[in-house]
């Protein structure tokens, strides 16, 4: 996590369902303090009790989620909160309910988005992108050479899991562009995802 941020990604998503409230806590609160000096930001998974305890910057909801207008007497003034979404339908909606920003996919296969359906391929993801005026950030099979053609349709930014565990290195000469990059990294046998907007 320290290399993805020093090398300058935007958010990091701390997507631990597995963890107790205690070191859920203690590796939000640890994740926070490392990216302190940064432009990093860090959100917490469905968790604004978490994320606000610990000092994190937002939360991350999944699309079936309380509307973001609904946590905010549990959110700090300034707290980001995006939404995962797998259609228009959801990516409207999450606009609607106050997301500041939605992840949207998967657009390329991947085995970790089975669950959600078949991918919507660059045309699809690129005519939900002109329908929402929130940033959108792609999200699913995205490796470092299909990065130009997400954000060519549209995205204000990249999602990942293994594309930033493997790809980290050649995607630092992408940074150069205005684009924002999400990160997903592990700690041990934990998984932190981090999203880049």
């Amino acid at each position: 996590m320290r290399r993805a941020i020093l090398w300058g990604v935007d958010f990091i998503q701390i997507r631990e369902k597995d963890l107790t409230d205690r070191e859920l806590f203690d590796l939000t609160r640890r994740t926070v303090a490392l990216t302190r000096g940064t432009a990093c930001r860090v959100l917490v998974n469905g968790r604004a009790d978490v994320a606000r305890a610990a000092g994190a910057h937002g939360i991350h909801l999944p699309s079936a989620s309380l509307a973001p207008g609904d946590l905010h007497p549990r959110l700090t003034h300034g707290m980001i909160v995006g939404i995962s979404t797998h259609s228009l339908a959801e990516a409207r909606r999450a606009a609607a309910r106050g997301a500041h920003y939605i992840l949207l996919g998967p657009v390329y296969p991947t085995p970790s988005k089975l669950p959600y359906g078949s991918p919507m391929g660059l045309r699809r993801f690129g005519r939900i992108c002109s329908a929402i005026r929130i940033p959108v950030l792609g999200l699913g099979g995205i490796r470092s050479d299909s990065i130009d053609p997400v954000l060519d349709a549209g995205a204000a930014g990249v999602a990942g899991i293994s594309l930033f565990q493997r790809d980290l290195d050649r995607l630092k000469m992408l940074r150069g562009q205005s684009s924002q990059f999400a990160v997903s990294v592990r700690s041990g046998s934990k998984k932190q995802h981090t999203v880049t907007n």
